[in-house]
């Protein structure tokens, strides 16, 4: 095995904690090896103002690290794993994702949880899915596009750009933030975006060495979570721009599902749920995705009957 091991990451601050957070995990099981970040500037953090539905939405930021793989510049490409489409790139693997922690969307604003916010509030939030869903909830409110890291997001919230912001509650624990946070939102009413929480480990296919060196990270429980959740996702037709979610959850040895597809034109909403053997994850993703299918979500997401 290789005694120096070349991490891959984007350069914000959440990243680069994530990075480390797999750097800490590799060190209690390969204590004598050493670690090295290097960053890399993706076509999402280059481009901060276009809206994630416009630029494309998945892969937009974890290709330029998976170009780096391929060069052979990194070792191992750390992701937020809800940032990854899921198809992996020819010549790539996801080869280990991390245990999840929080999956929750939260609310941050000064004015109090959502139930409590006056008509007309500003909610920034960059995500169709985020923002559908606010919709179905509170109507009444205005939801503002808002791109940038979470730092930035934050600040705008705080100078009144808006009057609150969205985000995943997995970002502001990471970054030991969470007293930002005026509320964490159910997952009935909020479903997650496939993968939120957890950070998805990518390498060469064939790597024989990175695979071993990162098979002690996965978390077989998440594993399985998130597998039914992107099985649901790529069933529905992963690279569609229209709001789909998903959360899965291991119940000793069941594996419950819930879905969710919107419309973000007309913000109509379908939620479905399944519930089965934790062991045919993926099974259980491609049937939800497959009942939802009969239930109308191909209409809602353009996809015909």
């Amino acid at each position: 095995m290789k005694e120096h091991i070349i991490i891959g990451s984007r350069r914000s601050r959440l990243a680069l904690l994530q990075a480390q957070e797999v750097i800490d995990a590799l060190r209690a099981v390969y204590p004598r090896l050493s670690f090295e970040i290097t960053t890399v500037k993706t076509a999402g953090d280059r481009d901060r103002k276009t809206s994630l539905r416009m630029l494309g939405g998945k892969g937009i930021f974890v290709k330029e690290l998976e170009e780096a793989l391929r060069r052979r510049e990194i070792d191992i490409a750390v992701h937020s794993l809800k940032d990854m489409p899921t198809e992996i790139s020819t010549g790539l693997r996801l080869a280990a994702v991390t245990r999840r922690i929080d999956p929750r969307d939260v609310l941050v604003s000064e004015k109090g949880n959502l139930s409590e916010l006056p008509k007309g509030t500003r909610i920034g939030t960059g995500s169709q899915r985020r923002s559908v869903q606010l919709m179905a909830r509170r109507r009444d409110l205005a939801v503002t596009d808002i791109r940038g890291n979470i730092d930035t997001r934050l600040r705008k919230c705080s100078v009144g750009e808006v009057d609150g912001v969205m985000l995943a509650a997995a970002a502001l624990v990471r970054m030991k933030l969470e007293d930002r946070i005026s509320e964490y939102l159910s997952t009935d009413e909020f479903v997650p975006a496939v993968g939120q929480g957890a950070l998805g480990i990518e390498i060469r296919d064939g790597d024989r060495l990175a695979d071993e060196l990162v098979v002690p990270l996965n978390h077989e429980d998440t594993w399985r979570e998130v597998s039914a959740e992107r099985a649901f996702l790529k069933a529905l037709g992963g690279g569609c721009r229209e709001p789909i979610a998903a959360l899965g959850l291991i119940e000793g040895k069941s594996l419950y599902l819930r879905g969710m597809v919107a419309n973000s034109a007309t913000c109509e909403i379908l939620k479905a749920e399944i519930r089965g053997k934790a062991s045919q994850a993926e099974q259980l993703g491609i049937r939800l995705a497959r009942q939802m299918i009969q239930m109308g979500a191909g209409k809602l997401i353009g996809r015909g009957a």
